[in-house]
């Protein structure tokens, strides 16, 4: 029976099936990124010390016109879906799935969360926080279903400007953070905290999980560069 891959001694008959499981396991990665993003974004609201730029935009958003947090957060993730296409980015299978399950995990993980009762509980939620957001990030975002809104446009940037994934997601986050304050949204200390760390925080878990565009460390390069072209790819084919 002839070989469908030599390198894995897999026959034309067996590939399909591990085709299949390949994608169930990269969907349930992107579902747990997705849960750890929603996760990282509720603790970072319960311990109360200030919100990241896009929480302060989505709870400035709240306030102006009455949504639940989460809810803000599909529809900004809407608004800038379009914004991706105008940038040669079209959505994909996560892209969609992060702009709602990010919005409903936030909503359904502040039901449960408690506000944190003392400052060391704070500072112990914000930092798990910090290193979780980028580490889910990662974690979806090399599933390989897409990226999601926010995302998508820090990627197509950093593709077209060839600028680093932190300078670009840093210039976002600050860009988020003035609008959400000229809404009300709370800022504290802990906004300046993530608005100045989240940068690293996504660049590391790209780097954890092989996806970073660009540069790309030894045993990861091949991932990264795969990356980097099905990028350029979908640019190529939206244009």
């Amino acid at each position: 029976m002839p070989e469908c891959e030599p390198e894995t001694h897999l026959t034309c008959d067996a590939a399909p099936a591990v085709r299949r499981r390949d994608v169930a396991l990269r969907f349930v990665q992107l579902n747990l990124g997705l849960f750890g993003v929603g996760l990282a974004i509720a603790l970072f609201i319960r311990s109360q010390l200030g919100l990241g730029p896009w929480d302060a935009f989505h709870y400035g958003l709240h306030l102006q016109t009455g949504l639940s947090v989460g809810a803000a957060s599909i529809v900004t993730g809407l608004v800038i879906v379009f914004t991706n296409l105008v940038l040669g980015v079209r959505p994909g299978v996560g892209t969609l799935l992060n702009m709602v399950l990010i919005g409903v995990f936030m909503d359904l993980l502040l039901a449960v969360v408690p506000d944190a009762a003392s400052l060391p509980v704070a500072a112990a939620y914000f930092a798990s926080a910090i290193l979780l957001f980028g580490l889910a990030s990662g974690a979806y975002m090399a599933a390989g279903f897409g990226h999601g809104p926010r995302d998508g446009m820090m990627m197509a940037l950093t593709l077209r400007t060839r600028r680093s994934v932190r300078s670009i997601r840093t210039m976002i986050e600050l860009s988020a953070l003035l609008l959400g304050w000229l809404m009300g949204g709370p800022i504290g200390i802990g906004t300046v905290l993530v608005t100045t760390t989240i940068g690293h925080s996504v660049h590391w878990g790209l780097r954890v999980f092989g996806a970073l565009p660009g540069r790309s460390t030894r045993g990861t390069a091949t991932r990264s560069e795969a990356t980097r072209s099905w990028w350029r790819l979908r640019m190529r084919r939206a244009a």
